[in-house]
């Protein structure tokens, strides 16, 4: 069963005023609770629709339907510092995300993280929050798998550029991607979806990279949606 206090403490994690102050974020759906119960994060309560009923985890459920299953799990403690030093001394290829705000966005960026090999996903402050009901359900467990660091993003820059790797940035008046020699280290920065990588971040990128349209002179689109990019992008990094 489940008590009307654990049922107000659930629900309460929608807000993200409440998921700081618990340090608590839930995840929905049987292979997103099995996936958290294998991860060695703190899983602290786990609910099944069959042990409390259909009303009431349709009134812990952040979705619309409620899933057969929700568990609530502990954020973990950001890297210290000598983590993230320790990072950039191995030579990862990381993500570096630029004000992105689309909580879907994040989410599928994770994903695309995980399934590419990406070290670590790297986020300016003003990056939509990685515990967002909508960004951990877009992850599709890759959030337990991939680390996403909110720091100052020119200042991560700073630190790879003097590790000596590159620093990669994706600008509609780049070089083309598809001819360029693509460094297996360093740091590839996203944009926001609105307006692209912001001027501080873009005196940070050593080199300007540009996805081109099919074919290289239509008028269509005017870009890509920022998920689909990081897409394209790591898969051409990894090719």
């Amino acid at each position: 069963m489940i008590s009307k206090a654990d049922i107000k403490r659930v629900r309460s994690l929608g807000s993200k005023k409440q998921r700081e102050l618990s340090g608590l974020f839930v995840v929905e759906g049987e292979k997103m609770v099995a996936e958290a119960l294998a991860s060695g994060f703190d899983v602290e309560d786990v609910y099944r629709i069959e042990d409390i009923g259909e009303e009431a985890m349709g009134r812990i459920s952040q979705l619309n339907s409620p899933s057969p299953a929700l568990a609530v799990v502990r954020i973990p403690a950001p890297p210290s510092e000598s983590e993230i030093d320790a990072l950039i001394a191995s030579r990862p290829l990381c993500l570096a995300l630029d004000s992105v705000r689309d909580p879907g966005n994040l989410g599928t960026i994770v994903r695309i993280a995980d399934w590419f090999g990406i070290d670590a996903v790297f986020a300016s402050r003003d990056t939509v929050e990685l515990y967002n009901p909508k960004t951990v359900q877009a992850t599709m467990g890759a959030i337990f798998r991939r680390k996403v660091i909110y720091c100052d993003l020119p200042s991560v820059a700073g630190r790879f550029q003097k590790a000596g790797m590159p620093v990669y940035g994706t600008f509609l008046d780049g070089r083309d991607i598809y001819s360029e020699v693509l460094q297996p280290e360093g740091l590839i920065v996203m944009g926001s979806e609105s307006n692209g990588i912001g001027a501080d971040m873009a005196a940070k990128v050593t080199s300007r990279l540009f996805i081109p349209p099919y074919p290289r002179n239509a008028v269509g689109s005017e870009s890509l949606n920022v998920a689909i990019a990081t897409a394209v992008t790591c898969a051409l990094f990894r090719k």
